[in-house]
Formats: structure tokens, C-alpha cells, sequence
């Protein structure tokens, strides 16, 4: 027979920790595992209902079921445990108490949270690396492959079975491996040219170690398609000296209409031809801002001089300085050897048009205030001033008084373009001018589809000339436009049922809408409804090629992908 004492001795080495009950629910048995874990002195809970010391447990219910209860988890307060609740048996098959055997697994769970937390972190950390363009290689401290993304596998043609697990110079062609020469120096590499993988493709490659803690883990390659950032920049060159170069092609001869608003607006432009005051357009989008500021450089005394466009929101604001100022050699990294003139100066003599002038950035602003004041422009890394001739007209279908209120648009800057402001009007407000102008874009689109259509009929100009026409003249173009690419080949003439459907809607809810003239919708809704049938048409007639269907629309492929994506088609 065990002694009392070494009875008490061997359960409390035990690590797990034990609870008995007898047949009143009362504590026999507490070790010193279980003390701890339940946080609580064994003298005291001695002969105490278990109940009290365990407000969940569950010893009575297996003391009154004789059912044990194997492998539970139980919450106690800030501690999780596992337990096996067992009845115990006399002799005669008698249930004469309960015990319950566990063990605290909270650091289990929390290490186990960790590794669902890791996975998750990894599992984010491999998105954001395979959604760059640019290839990313990782290799340990020994240098051998242990990451690479999906681009890596793009530019270079390895796949990660090729290079995971093998040494840092797998991938290369021709060249020393950076992973190497940072993993010896401990130090971040930029700039190296190589040629990698098997069609020995040209890239340059940033490196840099990865420590952690203080330690050496390995090291991060980022490498750069040379081919691509080539082609990048012809592209971007050859439109650069595009817009550089764009002439005047029109005049005020190609400014149609008789109505009272168009007359006012052409003859004010005339006039301020004449002089060199800095002329202000304003007009809504689709208008014709453009057309006008051509007419003016043509009818004034520089029209033999170079006319530049340039559109505002169409360069970034760390471009927008060095290619209206140009730049001195090596302002900045990439800048060409020897510096560049700015549009400004290639103006010299004749005229900028600075389209959207509402959108260039209030620094930006500071510089061109300069040039209104002082007729000279200081390159970007210079600070020598350099004289220009050049004739200002700006454009903005923004409210640049508001602008000025919220502080968006300087104020000197807004009374030094507004010296002559033209004010061009909507199609809304001339809308007699609309059969003028149906005339001739059928002209110009006779032309350009090879078509030999004659006129409009009464009823599908009805229906135009009910039209709000919120995209104005270009709007106009694009459903004439539309319409032609609609009609069979032999129709001679424009009929309601070749245009756009949206315009036979628009036309109805003109008709149907309540005695006070309103739409049965609001006029965005109306307007974003006729956006989008436009351009599901355009891509229905193109077969879906996208830059076809925006050159019918009038508006740039990276205008078409924006509203693509905005109505989901």
C-alpha cells in the first residue's frame, strides 16, 4: 500500500494538472499543476464544492452521467486548457467521484495563431510582389534562389523550378551577380547592367541585403526591362516632337454657324487676334476651344511663326516644369547631355496654347506668372533668365474664379490671362447652328468612310434639335458620325431610325416629362446613359478594337479605358 505522503508526492510531479471530486461535488484531490493553472491554493480549495473554485466545470455533470468526456477545451479567464473528465468507479461498479486530468495550451494556441498569421502575411507578401511589373529574385545568405515573382519568369524565361534552390548566377548571361556582391559587402547595389536568362535579354538590376535584426539574411534583386524602357521612351519622344511641332491648321473660316452667340464670340476672337495680349478661352469641354485658339494664331502677325499645344493635365507636375522651361545639363537624373529648350522657347516668336491651364499645379503657376511678367523663362538647374516672344492663349472649361476662392488658381496669375477672355458657348445656347453643322461633319464623314450621303431628314433633325447636347459640338460629330456607320451602303440620307438609340430615349423623355419642361431623369443619369450606348455602339461597329472605337468617339484611348471600366463593359 501507498503511503499518504507518496500518494501526494507522485501526483503532484504529475505536469498535468488533476482535480477529484467525491460523490458531493467537494474537492479531494487539487495538485500543484492544477493549483497553478486554475490560479487558485490548494489548502484552501480542499473539501470545497467544485463549483466554486470551477464555475464551469463539468466534474458533476460526468459524476451524475458516468459519461467521460475526452480531449475538451475549456476557457478559464485568460487561460485555455484541454481536459479529459473521467467518473471513477468502486468494485461493485459504483460511481464514487470524478476526475478531471489537463493541461494548459494557451502558448499552443497563440504559436498556432502566429503560423495562421504567418501564412496569411505570406500569402499578402507573394500578391504584392507577383502584382510589379518589375522582376523581384530573392536568395538567402548562402545565395541560393528562395523567391522570385511572376515577371521574373516574364523578362527573364527561367521558371521558379530553375532557379529556387540553386546559386545566384543560374539566371545570368553575361555579367557578375549582384546577389553575390551584396551578400560580400553588405551593401545595396544600383544600376548594373547584365544580360539575363537564356535569350540573354538586357536589363539593369538593383540589389540590396536583407537584414534582419541585425543580421545577414540574403539579399532582393529588382531588375529593370532595358527593351522595354527603350521602347517606352522612342514612344514617348516621338510624341513629345509630335506636340512640339503641331501646326495651325485652322481658321475662322472653319468655324461654322449664324447664330447671335457663335458671331459674338468669332468676332471678339478677330479682334484680339490683332493684338499680343494673352487671350483666355473658356467654354464647356466639346466646344470648340481649340479650333479658336488656331484661328487667332492664324489671323495675327505670327502666323508664319511655330504654334505650340500644350495640354496641361496631360504631364505630370514633376514633368510639367522641364518641358515648358526645359532644363540644364544634369538638373536631374535622366536629363539629355547638354540640357533641352522648353516649349516656351521653341515658341520664341510665335504662339503656346496652354490647354486646361486650370490644371497645372501652383508652383507650376509661379513660373508661368513669371513669364507673363517679365517675358523671360529660367531653365530648370539654371539660374540664368532667358528672354521669349512668345503669344499666350490659355483654355479652362473650369470655374477659375471659384478656383481662385479655394485657393486652387493664384489670383495674379488669373488677371494676367484673363486680359482678353472669349467666352465660347454651348451648343445648348445655338442650337440653330445645329443643321450647319450636321451638314458638315456628313461632308467630312463622306469623306473619311467613303460614303455618298446628302442630307439629314426633317424628323432625325427634329430629334437633334431637341437634344441638350452635353458634349456639345464634338458630341454632335460623334452621332453623325455614328449614324453614317449605321446606315446601309446606297442610303443617301440620314433617317431618325440611324441614330444612336439613346436620342430616341432622350427625345421621349423630353415628350413625357411633367408640364415644366424637366427630364423624367436627372440630367447626369440621362447623360451617363447616353455615354455609355455611345460607346457600346463604337466597339460594336470596330469589332471591340479599342483604338478605332475612341477615334470615332473623339476622346483618347486612355479616356475610352477609363469609362470602360466606370460602366463595366
Amino acid at each position: 500500500m501507498f503511503s499518504k505522503d507518496l500518494f501526494g508526492a507522485i501526483v503532484n510531479s504529475i505536469h498535468d494538472g488533476i482535480i477529484a471530486i467525491d460523490p458531493n461535488e467537494r474537492i479531494i484531490i487539487l495538485n500543484r499543476s492544477a493549483q497553478k493553472i486554475l490560479k487558485i491554493e490548494g489548502e484552501k480549495a480542499l473539501g470545497e464544492k467544485v463549483r466554486e473554485v470551477v464555475p464551469n466545470t463539468r466534474l458533476p455533470v460526468v459524476l451524475r452521467t458516468g459519461t467521460p468526456e475526452l480531449n475538451q477545451l475549456q476557457e478559464l479567464e485568460d487561460t485555455t486548457i484541454v481536459t479529459n473528465r473521467m467518473p471513477v468507479f468502486d468494485s461493485s461498479g459504483r460511481i464514487i467521484g470524478a476526475v478531471a486530468v489537463f493541461r494548459d495550451i494557451t502558448e499552443v494556441k497563440h504559436l498556432a495563431e502566429e503560423v495562421t498569421n504567418l501564412r496569411e502575411l505570406h500569402g499578402l507578401l507573394e500578391a504584392i510582389i507577383n502584382s510589379t511589373q518589375d522582376a523581384i529574385s530573392v536568395v538567402d545568405a548562402q545565395g541560393k534562389g528562395i523567391l522570385v515573382n511572376k515577371a521574373y519568369t516574364r523578362i527573364v524565361g527561367l521558371t521558379k523550378e530553375d532557379v529556387i534552390g540553386k546559386p545566384a548566377t543560374v539566371d545570368i548571361a553575361e555579367g557578375e551577380s549582384v546577389h553575390y556582391q551584396v551578400l560580400k559587402t553588405g551593401k545595396p547595389i544600383k544600376g548594373v547592367p547584365m544580360k539575363v536568362g537564356p535569350n540573354k535579354r538586357e536589363v539593369i538590376v538593383h540589389a540590396a541585403p536583407i537584414i534582419v535584426e541585425g543580421r545577414l539574411k540574403g539579399s532582393v534583386a529588382v531588375i529593370h526591362d532595358v527593351s522595354e524602357i527603350k521602347k517606352l521612351t522612342e514612344e514617348l519622344e516621338y510624341v513629345k516632337r509630335r506636340m512640339r511641332h503641331l501646326e495651325a491648321k485652322y481658321t475662322f473660316d472653319d468655324i461654322l454657324g449664324e447664330s447671335r452667340a457663335i458671331k459674338e464670340a468669332i468676332e471678339a476672337a478677330k479682334n484680339a487676334a490683332k493684338t499680343n495680349a494673352t487671350v483666355l478661352l473658356r467654354g464647356e469641354s466639346g466646344t470648340g476651344k481649340e479650333l479658336f485658339a488656331h484661328a487667332i494664331h492664324n489671323s495675327s502677325e505670327r502666323r508664319h511663326n511655330q504654334f505650340i499645344r500644350v495640354n496641361c493635365s496631360a504631364l505630370t507636375d514633376s514633368l510639367l516644369g522641364s518641358e515648358l522651361f526645359g532644363y540644364a545639363d544634369g538638373a536631374f537624373t535622366g536629363a539629355k547631355r547638354g540640357g533641352r529648350k522648353g516649349l516656351f522657347e521653341e515658341a520664341n516668336g510665335g504662339t503656346i496654347f496652354l490647354d486646361e491651364i486650370g490644371e497645372i499645379g501652383l508652383n507650376h503657376q509661379a513660373m508661368l506668372l513669371r513669364v507673363l511678367n517679365e517675358k523671360e523663362i529660367i531653365r530648370v538647374g539654371e539660374s540664368k533668365p532667358i528672354p521669349v516672344d512668345v503669344r499666350v492663349i490659355a483654355a479652362t472649361n473650369i470655374n477659375l474664379e471659384k478656383a481662385v476662392e479655394e485657393g486652387r488658381f493664384r489670383k495674379d496669375l488669373y488677371y494676367r490671362l484673363n486680359v482678353v477672355p472669349i467666352y465660347i458657348p454651348p451648343l445648348r445656347e445655338r442650337k440653330t447652328d445645329i443643321p450647319i453643322l450636321a451638314e458638315h461633319f456628313i461632308r467630312k464623314y463622306n469623306q473619311e468612310y467613303g460614303r455618298a450621303v446628302e442630307a439629314i431628314d426633317k424628323e432625325a433633325l427634329n430629334v437633334l434639335m431637341e437634344c441638350d447636347w452635353p458634349g456639345n459640338i464634338r458630341e454632335l460629330e460623334n452621332v453623325i458620325s455614328r449614324a453614317i456607320i449605321n446606315m446601309e451602303f446606297g442610303e443617301s440620307v440620314i433617317e431618325k431610325r440611324h441614330l444612336p438609340r439613346f436620342y430616341f430615349q432622350q427625345k421621349r423623355n423630353y415628350s413625357s416629362a411633367s408640364g415644366s419642361g424637366g427630364f423624367s431623369k436627372p440630367l447626369k443619369e440621362i447623360i451617363e446613359e447616353a455615354e455609355k450606348e455611345a460607346i457600346k455602339e463604337a466597339l460594336e461597329k470596330t469589332g471591340g478594337n479599342r483604338n478605332e472605337a475612341a477615334r470615332i468617339l473623339g476622346i483618347s484611348v486612355r479616356n475610352l479605358f477609363y469609362k470602360l471600366k466606370k460602366y463595366d463593359l
